[in-house]
């Protein structure tokens, strides 16, 4: 009975030994995927073209003291009142173009007209007495003459006929004067420009001395800036400007130094610049805030666009092309340059090295690299196809 017990206990043993699955074979897409990674471990041929690269070269960074301010008019005028008077009509608005001699405001002449007047009755009356002192003192003379008067009557009507005489000019002095009070009712273009700034509406009482509007010529903008005392030695007249404009976006403006101040401000301790501006593009709208650089020195140095630039952490590398190898370049970086935009490279290139001008992230140092041929154009192509046709 044992050994029948056994029999049976080794022939289920090995029937459960054939029924355990054997190491599969390799399907073909797990092969193909770990074949795949493999090769993908290798780096790959990159095919570049000439716009794909760019060659390092010296170019000309200028360094200087930082100008900041505003955009002022050099022709601007405050017209204010020369008569105490109410305003009866502004005839512009803000904005509004305005040529020399044109009026601009009206102010009411009721009370300066009946000065004027008055001063012209005074003259009158003074010319009329002038004449008849004139008479009696030629009267005096033919009486002396003939001894039928005394000297002292007529040194006495003599007197008469020169105060007579001071009374007509102080009469015409007050009657020019009230003509010109007359003329200031009327408040009139000093220049061509525009109308900048209404202070008074129709009704208003306009006091001596009360501003009425402001014209400003829009053609004759200058940059009023302030640079630092620690840096004013560096800065000297004719040195070229560069700046943008507040509301301008990043349009650069161009300028020269054209005018120093010889005194600091008492309380910034800033000096201030005045930068007329060059040829070109010029701002339009008065007040706005500017900043910019003055160009003291100039350097050549190498320089990058920011686009050629790789940064990792505090590190700044580009991808320079090396015979047919990419190679990693770690850069050592200087200034920006705020007329390109360019950086400052300080080593790790030199001049007349290429370089990638948009590396990507998927580049590795020691891969290889293929130059394009360069593309022959469709004209010259198309132009020697019916040539071969004739053959």
């Amino acid at each position: 009975m044992l050994r029948k017990t056994l029999i049976f206990l080794a022939i289920a043993s090995a029937l459960t030994a054939c029924n355990k699955p054997g190491k599969e074979p390799a399907k073909p897409e797990t092969a193909g995927k770990q074949a795949d990674a493999k090769a993908s471990d290798k780096p790959v041929q990159l095919l570049v073209s000439s716009e794909d690269v760019l060659t390092v070269q010296s170019n000309s960074l200028a360094s200087g003291p930082v100008i900041t301010g505003s955009i002022q008019p050099e022709r601007k005028a405050d017209l204010r009142a020369e008569v105490s008077a109410v305003v009866m009509q502004v005839l512009k608005e803000n904005g509004e173009p305005v040529k020399r001699g044109d009026v601009l405001v009206k102010l009411d002449e009721s009370s300066v007209r009946d000065s004027l007047l008055s001063t012209e009755e005074a003259l009158r009356a003074a010319t009329q007495a002038f004449d008849q002192s004139q008479r009696a003192l030629d009267r005096m003379k033919t009486l002396r003459a003939s001894g039928m008067t005394s000297i002292q009557a007529l040194d006495d009507a003599e007197v008469r006929r020169n105060n007579a005489q001071s009374e007509i000019s102080a009469a015409r002095a007050r009657m020019a004067t009230a003509r010109q009070q007359v003329g200031r009712t009327v408040v009139r273009a000093p220049f061509d420009g525009i109308v900048s700034d209404r202070k008074v509406s129709n009704g208003d009482t306009a006091a001596i001395g009360k501003e009425l509007l402001k014209v400003i010529d829009p053609n004759s903008m200058r940059f009023e800036g302030r640079v630092s005392a620690d840096k004013i030695a560096a800065v000297k007249v004719g040195q070229p400007v560069m700046f943008r404009v507040n509301g301008y976006g990043e349009q650069q403006f161009n300028g020269v130094v054209r005018r120093i101040d010889p005194s600091a401000n008492d309380v910034t301790r800033q000096v201030e610049v005045l930068v007329g501006l060059a040829g070109g593009a010029q701002p339009r709208v008065a007040g706005l805030y500017a900043e910019g650089r003055i160009d003291a020195e100039t350097a050549d140095v190498l320089m990058l666009p920011e686009s050629a630039l790789v940064k990792s952490g505090d590190k700044t590398y580009a991808w320079k092309v090396k015979g047919n190898t990419l190679a990693k370049a770690d850069l050592g970086m200087g200034a920006r340059d705020p007329r390109t935009g360019n950086f400052e490279v300080r080593n790790g290139l030199a001049a007349g090295d290429t370089v990638l001008r948009h590396p990507n992230s998927s580049l590795k140092d020691g891969q290889k690299v293929e130059m394009a041929a360069p593309k022959v154009p469709a004209l010259a192509s198309a132009g020697t196809a019916p040539a071969a046709a004739k053959q």
